[in-house]
């Protein structure tokens, strides 16, 4: 009695439909995420235990690295372009005459007076992280940093905006001190400070 063969058949598994959920899937993560700004200048937070929130939106951020260096950033685009224009109109002067270009940055931080050398250079960030003569002024001799911090108030509103400050854990106390001073004569006396969570990963 001969054997009864069965008919081999080829399984097909449609993918279609997985494909398309796994499209879907990944516009979702992209139209939702929010990107972290790159930092030119690396900050080394030191560690706490509060695990409160800044704010998000209308946020004025102010660097201050381990050689007390000063920077900030504001968090859009629109931000920057409004201060920019508050800042030539308070001074009375082009002091960023590249606005478009200004708004663009993750991070600013010169005198006054180098602004516009500064948006001129190809290698913003690298300026920023290895110059020595890089940074906003905060002293007894030139407060600039007064200037950045009223012109994004008078732009973005003295009731919207948020201050933050994220100093390295290493950068001397006197200077974080003469930032605090600054805020507290142009009465900011609201601010956050950035942290670390104690024992986590910088």
């Amino acid at each position: 009695m001969g054997r009864f063969k069965v008919k081999k058949q080829d399984t097909f598994i449609d993918m279609t439909p997985m494909s398309d959920v796994m499209v879907l899937l990944l516009t979702f993560f992209m139209l939702t995420a929010t990107f972290v700004k790159e930092e030119p200048v690396k900050v080394n937070t030191p560690g706490s235990v509060s695990e409160v929130k800044i704010p998000t939106s209308n946020l004025l951020t102010i660097f201050i690295e381990k050689n007390g260096k000063i920077f900030m950033n504001l968090d859009n685009p629109n931000a920057m372009t409004l201060t920019a224009q508050q800042v030539n109109t308070d001074q009375n002067a082009d002091v960023v005459k590249d606005i478009a270009e200004f708004s663009k940055v993750p991070m600013f931080g010169t005198p006054l007076n180098q602004v516009n050398a500064w948006l001129a250079l190809d290698d913003r960030n690298g300026y920023l992280a290895k110059n020595p003569a890089a940074g906003i002024p905060c002293d007894s001799v030139s407060d600039e940093l007064k200037v950045w911090v009223n012109a994004a108030s008078e732009a973005i509103g003295e009731d919207k905006l948020r201050i933050a400050i994220k100093a390295d854990k290493t950068t001397p106390y006197k200077v974080i001190k003469n930032v605090m001073k600054s805020l507290r004569d142009i009465d900011k006396n609201r601010y956050n400070l950035i942290t670390s969570l104690a024992g986590a990963e910088q």
